[in-house]
């Protein structure tokens, strides 16, 4: 069966880009300096079990030591420089993007998009499905009318006993409730999964593709479990380790997760990365682009098309 996405398997991001846009468009991520709710007590301490906001962080960019302008600024010009880029959306990323009163969110949006109007096309806003309402959704309406806003939530696991594990501080039903409020004022939505997460299954993993099907999402990153240092995972898994995937294994697995996984669904990432710096496990000792090298020849040479084992999708 030929693949409808040539020259890759799936409905890959840079494809997107460059139908919507017409060029080649980069994403500037910038730390704001927010928090999150699981961090500053008023739904626990400590944060998500894996995670280490200082991974997230922009490298490049100056980080929290420079303001959101600079942060932006720097950013374009080493995608410029680094990677070719032509135009570019704002990706706020560290952290919870949405956990702030909505003038204080819509002067740190304005910040980021005004120092090159004519260069920004939007904005990425990562955050959490219970740090979303529509005072912000309407503002975020209002306020950027001209420029492509897109919001990202974490959905890791649909099961709460996992979510509750990792110290998520959120339930699944949240999600579901802020990525269809989210779509109805005419915001694409990215869900964030995150598969190996200790006490689930394949079959939760598949069943996860099930429930990205039937919901209003737009893209979707597809993210093996990294264990960083200074997470509550790493802990965890120094004093009793838990199973974590190999390359060749997440492969398989995503020869198996792709063709159920709608084809008009735009896939962001099949994997994730964590600094060398930060990663305790699993390592699996490549570059990311050899990693994509090794993970698309494995879809390749089982023919994997994204969405085959759901004729109801689309493009």
């Amino acid at each position: 069966m030929p693949s409808p996405f040539h020259p890759k398997r799936y409905h890959y991001y840079g494809r997107f880009l460059r139908e919507k846009f017409g060029c080649k468009v980069f994403k500037v991520v910038v730390d704001a300096g927010f928090t999150c709710p699981n961090r500053d007590g008023q739904k626990g301490w400590g944060g998500c079990a894996y995670c280490n906001v200082d991974s997230f962080t922009p490298k490049g960019n100056g980080g929290r030591s420079a303001s959101v302008a600079e942060q932006v600024l720097t950013g374009i010009e080493r995608a410029r420089k680094n990677y070719g880029a032509e135009k570019f959306m704002v990706y706020f990323q560290p952290n919870t993007n949405t956990y702030a009163e909505v003038g204080e969110l819509e002067r740190i949006y304005r910040e980021a998009v005004s120092v090159a109007p004519d260069d920004i096309l939007g904005l990425t806003i990562g955050t959490r499905p219970d740090c979303i309402d529509r005072e912000k959704l309407e503002m975020l309406k209002r306020a950027f009318p001209d420029l492509y806003v897109t919001i990202e939530y974490g959905l890791e696991s649909a099961r709460d006993d996992i979510l509750a594990s990792i110290n998520r501080g959120a339930t699944h039903a949240e999600f579901v409730s802020a990525v269809e409020l989210t779509a109805a004022y005419g915001f694409d939505v990215c869900a964030h999964t995150i598969f190996g997460l200790p006490g689930e299954t394949e079959e939760n993993w598949m069943a996860l593709a099930e429930e990205l099907n039937r919901l209003p999402i737009r893209f979707v990153k597809l993210h093996h479990l990294h264990v960083v240092k200074g997470s509550i995972l790493a802990k965890r898994y120094r004093d009793n380790p838990f199973p974590l995937f190999s390359l060749e294994s997440y492969a398989e697995f995503l020869c198996r997760f792709l063709p159920a996984l709608r084809a008009d669904m735009v896939v962001q990432r099949l994997f994730g990365v964590a600094d060398e710096d930060d990663l305790i496990a699993p390592d699996w000792g490549l570059r990311k682009s050899e990693i994509q090298r090794e993970i698309e020849r494995s879809l390749d040479s089982r023919q994997v098309v994204q969405g085959s084992s759901f004729p109801k999708s689309g493009l």
